[in-house]
């Protein structure tokens, strides 16, 4: 039903309504939309706790996304105890938690006579061909990459895998939309850390599938598109209808509710997402008018070589309950870059869905397409 803070869920049981803790603090914006089915247990035995259910999975196109962050090193070491990570067939797990220096790492595995430290990363952020990681900025992530590719470079090899929890995934990037400082990490440390993102699928009942695949890392595709520029999507929530005078264009009525303005930056993009978050600015852009009278929701960066802006009005236009002529588009033949919605598009499947699009499966477009 709806998500109140990172790690709790409100869902609908037999029982009646539940709220039940999430073991997951990643934004999961496109699993968690109200009415997903999601898997729950009772840890009845934790009677200390004030919610004795716990999330396990939600369910994405028939098919269960494993959530619990918690679980995913015990099903690394299954994975590569059984011979399932290509490329590290045969290795046997020494120990897990293994510190090293100020830091710990998640499994000591002994591979081809060597031993290999490996860190291990939860995937739940794909769209229909291509998994990335992070769906969050992860300063802990970056910081683990730069001391794997230390301890490579004193001759520890060192490597990362990602679990990444769907069986239909054929390629893998870091989200250089979100967390670009990871993704320039990964980027430098290639030839010294050894990646192996490993697509798995589960069952119904939340048991393993024994089919694995190791997807691909297009590295080209994050040289040309991981720039800092590209578009991007402001949601703003306007909580009263209200007049709002817009630079030249006069004053103009905008009725309350969620508003998303699509914006671009051929360079700087970063800078121009942190001015949008200030209040105290010179007024430049229509969008300036708008945004001292309403809250922003989120900032969603859309990295890419080419001009999007345009492509992202079109699609919104056919989402938006209502739009607002003229507005931020004086420099293109579109008719409004700011769209209206009474509920939030955060919540929406079809905004969702155009988000991924941009941002991933326009790069993998499926044959089917």
């Amino acid at each position: 039903m709806e998500r109140p803070n990172r790690f709790l869920i409100r869902c609908r049981t037999e029982e009646g309504e539940r709220t039940a803790f999430l073991p997951n603090p990643g934004r999961l914006l496109e699993l968690l939309l109200p009415g997903r089915t999601v898997f729950l247990v009772r840890d009845g035995w934790k009677r200390e706790r004030a919610h004795p259910y716990t999330v396990i999975a939600v369910e994405r196109e028939g098919l269960p996304i494993m959530l619990h962050t918690h679980r995913t090193n015990a099903v690394a070491a299954y994975l590569l105890e059984t011979g399932r990570v290509p490329g590290l067939e045969g290795a046997r797990v020494l120990a897990k938690e293994v510190p090293v220096g100020h830091s710990r790492f998640d499994l000591l595995v002994r591979h081809r006579g060597g031993e290999l430290l490996i860190e291990v990363k939860s995937c739940t952020l794909f769209g229909k061909r291509l998994a990335m990681f992070p769906d969050a900025v992860t300063a802990r992530g970056t910081r683990h990459l730069q001391e794997l590719a230390d301890l490579s470079d004193k001759g520890r090899p060192t490597g990362v895998l990602f679990v990444v929890h769907w069986p239909r995934a054929e390629f893998f990037l870091p989200d250089y939309h979100t967390d670009p400082l990871f993704a320039r990490t990964m980027l430098a440390v290639k030839e010294k850390v050894r990646f192996f993102p490993v697509a798995v699928a589960w069952r119904k009942d939340l048991t393993l599938a024994p089919e694995t695949r190791l997807l691909a890392i297009p590295w080209e595709i994050l040289k040309r598109e991981g720039a800092d520029r590209g578009s991007y999507l402001l949601l703003l929530r306007l909580e009263e209808g209200k007049w709002i005078v817009v630079g030249r264009q006069g004053p103009q009525f905008f009725p309350a509710g969620y508003y998303v303005y699509v914006g671009s930056a051929a360079q700087g993009l970063t800078a121009r997402l942190k001015r949008h978050r200030r209040l105290r600015k010179k007024r430049h852009w229509h969008i300036d008018y708008l945004r001292q009278e309403a809250q922003v929701k989120a900032l969603l960066p859309i990295r890419a070589s080419e001009r999007l802006e345009c492509s992202l009005a079109a699609a919104l236009a056919k989402i938006a309950e209502w739009t607002v002529p003229g507005f931020g588009c004086s420099d293109c033949s579109c008719q409004s870059h700011l769209f209206g919605l009474r509920d939030d598009p955060l919540k929406h499947e079809a905004f969702i869905a155009m988000l991924l699009h941009f941002r991933m499966d326009r790069l993998f477009p499926s044959p089917l397409d």
